[in-house]
């Protein structure tokens, strides 16, 4: 004869499982970014090791200028306070990619400089070629959102005079593909 379990367990051990079902212990949400940014951390490694973007890549990528492990010079700290977006296309050097970071030699005004960006810095990564879009929640530090300064590297000529070639104007962010994990996430 089977045993009979008292209604008032199995209703406390329903409640406790539904409860422990609305905890994500895993945190897929972390996951989830740390996969996407490594999607970042590959092409990026693919850039550097050619030494060049294949096809007509390029890409925009935003990142919080305070964050931790972000090194850039006090100039472009001042400017940009908060958050900064590069383009990186024609002129480049030294691009290294570790598993945490990269860094990247880009010309602002003319003036060399060299930029260290953690991966988790990293707010939003844009490859207008192929309308490829990732946004990552990497909170500014008083949580509000401001407009991205955009900085452009500009081709440099192999004489070394720049190039005359510039953006063209078509080359606006068209509406496509963003990974947004807020869509993934249990509102509470």
């Amino acid at each position: 004869m089977p045993h009979a379990v008292p209604y008032s367990l199995v209703k406390t051990t329903a409640n406790e499982r539904q409860e422990s079902m609305g905890q994500d212990h895993i945190r897929y949400d972390i996951l989830a970014q740390d996969a996407l940014r490594g999607v970042i951390r590959k092409v990026l490694t693919e850039v550097g090791t050619t030494g060049r973007l294949p096809g007509d890549h390029h890409f925009f990528i935003t990142f919080l200028t305070g964050a931790p492990g972000v090194r850039i010079s006090q100039l472009l700290k001042s400017k940009y306070p908060e958050q900064m977006t590069i383009v990186i296309q024609h002129q480049f050097w030294e691009l290294k990619i570790t598993e945490t970071h990269f860094e990247i030699g880009l010309s602002f005004s003319d003036v060399p400089e060299k930029l260290v960006i953690p991966f988790n810095a990293i707010r939003g990564f844009y490859d207008p070629s192929v309308n490829f879009e990732l946004e990552f929640d990497v909170p500014l530090a008083d949580e509000e959102e401001l407009p991205a300064a955009e900085i452009t590297a500009y081709p440099v000529a192999a004489d070394g005079g720049e190039e005359t070639a510039a953006p063209k104007d078509g080359d606006e962010k068209k509406p496509g593909s963003v990974v947004s994990l807020d869509a993934f996430r249990k509102k509470q």
